[in-house]
């Protein structure tokens, strides 16, 4: 190792050809009676304590934002997509709160597809659910809509995720 380093040095200009490095070696005792360790704990600071603010009183007034009574749904929108720009009409319908039926039998598979994809994010987004009524026609309800079977067993019949295959 000191070879190539030496002659490195002296080829960059920061050693003299002559000078070498010798190793000195200490004969003495290296403990010298220090361990190198204090036995001194380290002060640590005490946090102060935090002082906590409860978000809400015991007495504060909790309101309702949305009161809405399930027998209260007046209209259902039935909408027959021809492109997916449709898409705003149906995502607008439901979020107003409307059942939307989605007759998608105008629509080419892809598109058709794509449709479905975005009304099942809708209602995931929604906390709704989604129905197949027929192969293209699907019932995209809102929170709170609680669809019926229609068999008279009184199950909602809801998958989820939403199974297109």
């Amino acid at each position: 190792m000191g070879g190539a380093l030496h002659k490195t040095m002296v080829y960059l200009g920061l050693k003299d050809e002559g000078e070498r490095y010798d190793d000195d070696y200490y004969e003495g005792d290296v403990h010298d009676g220090y361990d190198g360790y204090d036995d001194v704990e380290p002060a640590v600071p005490e946090a102060p304590e935090a002082n906590v603010t409860p978000l809400r009183s015991a007495g504060s007034n909790v309101r309702l934002v949305q009161n809405r009574e399930l027998g209260a749904i007046r209209r259902i929108a039935t909408i027959h997509p021809r492109t997916y720009n449709d898409a705003r009409i149906i995502g607008e319908s439901l979020r107003e709160g409307t059942p939307v039926i989605m007759n998608l039998t105008e629509m080419d598979d892809k598109d058709a597809k794509r449709l479905v994809d975005f009304g099942a994010g809708l209602v995931f987004g929604l906390r709704g659910s989604i129905e197949r009524v027929t192969v293209k026609v699907f019932l995209l309800s809102p929170q709170g809509i609680e669809v019926g079977s229609g068999d008279g067993s009184g199950t909602t019949g809801r998958t989820a995720p939403f199974n297109q295959s």
